[in-house]
Parts: C-alpha cells; sequence; structure tokens
C-alpha cells in the first residue's frame, strides 16, 4: 500500500525548495509561476528511534524504514477552478494524493516574486481553499444533477440516500467550509470517498518562515500547522549525518523541521508502524490504525495473511527495557494474539502461520 502527500501552494511559496529538501532530489525551483508543471515524486523514509534501537538489540544486518511518498504538485492561482494557471491540471493532481500539505508563504523577500504583490499568509490559505472548495462544488453539483435524473426511473433507497449526502455536501461547501466537516455514518464512507473531493482529505498546513520565526506564536495560523524555514531545512539535508546532529544539539532541538512535517504526515494519514525484529533484519511496516493481525501479517507477504495462527507480540519499549526477547517472555511481556487483536503502533510481532 502507497501513501502519498500532496504539497501545494501559490507559485514561489518554497514547495519545490522543501520538496528537494524532503527528498534530497533536485528540481527545479527558479523564480517564476508554474515552474513546477508535472508533479515531481520522491519517497522518503519515516524518522523513527525505535528502529536503531531495535537494530542494536538484535544486532541486525539490515534495517528498513517505513516510507512515505511525496508530491510536489504546481503552483494553483486564484480562479484555477475555472482554468486559470494550470487549473484543471492541477486539480486533477491533487486528486491522486491521499493527504495534503498546503505550504504558505510567512517571510520577506524582495528577490522573490510574491504572485499577489504582498506577504499575505491567511489570505494566501484563503485563496487556495477557496479554489478546493469551488472545484469540489463543481463535483458535488454535477454527480447531484446526475442522480437526480436517475431518480426519474428509480426510487432506490441508495439512490435517495446518496442525493441527501450530496445535497448535505453541497450545503457544507456553500458555506466555504471542507466537506471533511460533513458528519456522515461510517456506511457513507465509500459513496463520498468515489468522489474524490479535494476537501475530503486531510491538510496540514506549513508556514515558510524566516530562520529567526520559527519558534513564533501561532495563534493566528490555520491548525494543524508547523512553522519551518525552507532554506534552512534546504541547507542542512545537504550535510552529513553527523554535522546535522551536532546542529539539533547545539540548538537544543529533538527534530529537524522536516522530521517533524514527515512523521505529522504520517500521522495524519492515521498510520501507524509495527516492527519485526531480528538478526537479519529489523523492518518497520505500515498499517492504518484498526487494522487486525492477518492483515498486518499480510503487508509482510499475502501467505502469512492466509496461514495466520497467531502473533507473538511483545511492545518495543518492553524489549529495550529488559535487554531481549527472552527476558520479555520471562517476565510475561509477551503476548499470544489471534485473528481479532487490533494491531498497536510499535508493537514487535512474529507471526506464526500454517
Amino acid at each position: 500500500m502507497s501513501f502519498s502527500i500532496g504539497i501545494v501552494g501559490l507559485p514561489n511559496v518554497g514547495k519545490s525548495t522543501l520538496f528537494t529538501a524532503l527528498t534530497k532530489k533536485q528540481v527545479d525551483a527558479s523564480n517564476y509561476p508554474f515552474c513546477t508543471i508535472e508533479p515531481n515524486v520522491g519517497v522518503v523514509a519515516v524518522p523513527d528511534n525505535r528502529l536503531e534501537k531495535l537494530t542494536n538489540l538484535y544486532n541486525s544486518e539490515k534495517t528498513v524504514p517505513t516510507t512515505i511518498e511525496f508530491v510536489d504538485i504546481a503552483g494553483l492561482v486564484k480562479g484555477a477552478a475555472k482554468g486559470e494557471g494550470l487549473g484543471n491540471k492541477f486539480l486533477s493532481h491533487i486528486r491522486e494524493v491521499d493527504a495534503i500539505v498546503e505550504v504558505v508563504r510567512d517571510f520577506e523577500n524582495n528577490d522573490i516574486v510574491h504572485v499577489h504583490g504582498k506577504i499575505d499568509p491567511e489570505g494566501d490559505v484563503n485563496t487556495i481553499n477557496l479554489e478546493l472548495i469551488l472545484a469540489d462544488l463543481e463535483t458535488v453539483d454535477s454527480r447531484l444533477e446526475a442522480l437526480v435524473r436517475q431518480t426519474k426511473s428509480s426510487n432506490d433507497k441508495d439512490l435517495l440516500k446518496n442525493i441527501e449526502i450530496l445535497q448535505n455536501l453541497k450545503k457544507v461547501l456553500e458555506s466555504e467550509e471542507f466537506a471533511i466537516n460533513l458528519e456522515v455514518k461510517k456506511d457513507d464512507f465509500k459513496f463520498i470517498r468515489q468522489l474524490s473531493l479535494l476537501t475530503y482529505k486531510p491538510v496540514l498546513y506549513v508556514y515558510n518562515v524566516s530562520e529567526d520565526d520559527v519558534n513564533a506564536s501561532n495563534e493566528n495560523r490555520k491548525t494543524p500547522n508547523l512553522a519551518i524555514c525552507a532554506k534552512l531545512e534546504a541547507e542542512l539535508s545537504t550535510l552529513p549525518e553527523e554535522e546535522i546532529k551536532e546542529y539539533l544539539t547545539e540548538m537544543k532541538i529533538e527534530q529537524t523541521g522536516l522530521d517533524k512535517l514527515i512523521v505529522e504526515s504520517y500521522k495524519m494519514l492515521e498510520l501507524i508502524t509495527f516492527i519485526t525484529s531480528g538478526p537479519k533484519e529489523t523492518h518497520a511496516w505500515t498499517v492504518e490504525k484498526g487494522t487486525l493481525a492477518p492483515q498486518a501479517a499480510g503487508k509482510i507477504h499475502t501467505d502469512f495473511e492466509n496461514g495466520f495462527i497467531r502473533a507473538e507480540v511483545i511492545k518495543w519499549q518492553d524489549l529495550i527495557d529488559t535487554g531481549g526477547e527472552q527476558q520479555a517472555k520471562e517476565k510475561g511481556l509477551m503476548h499470544l494474539e489471534g485473528k481479532e487483536y487490533e494491531v498497536q503502533d510499535g508493537d514487535v510481532i512474529y507471526f506464526r502461520t500454517a
């Protein structure tokens, strides 16, 4: 299963600079609108200090972190929903991602042109969000019109229910709210997801600030949000790992802004990590919250899901604290779990299969 985060924003807000830092993959970040036309894609490792500790415990030959995909999407402008700028091309790329990181410019630099001629973070957020809402309104209106036509020849209950959902979505969007704010029954999620609405995706706002403002107050910012200096993060990403650690120690911070962004993006998708660990390999695996043990086993190999018997589960911290698997078992910290066990973040699991 691949999960992707779309990086969006107005032109010249630092999206491509941030993407370059994230992936250490050079993309053209020139100072002019619409430099990014086709989306750039990069897969990055999710920072997880548990893996290093387990690797050392088992003396694993290899460590495999879990990953997440970031997509750098072309800059959006006012009127995109009506075809301005790259218009529908931009919007179609957003439809393909699972969540959105919205980069907002919050720094002054006379050498970098702002598409609206002034620095106005919240105004920029409103511009982007409105374009997403208008695009979704068009989608909802079109689908609603099609379903209403179908009622002339059918009174199917599901059809009428879907029409009601669309009417409620339209009300939310017309009030300039995101579709994700609509409260619906769990059974209705499937229909809404089929619409591929832009505003039904979770959003994290990233304010691209100057180095001096990274720790500034966030009272006036959209939430959830992070403040990151993309220029500083891009510079750090070119340094050797040891120098980055020295910088973090000197600045008395635990994580770079990029690491925070990756972790928050992972959480935004409601993903968790379970781990398999041994002498050959310590491996992190991604599943959605609520995944049961057999389906988690299937992430490793489909045969593991089909032949699932039970799971031997130890919390990663218990393994570290006791000094090893055998010691954890002796203290009763290993649990045998069956097919109904819901995997938890940080579980170290050994699957027994037929």
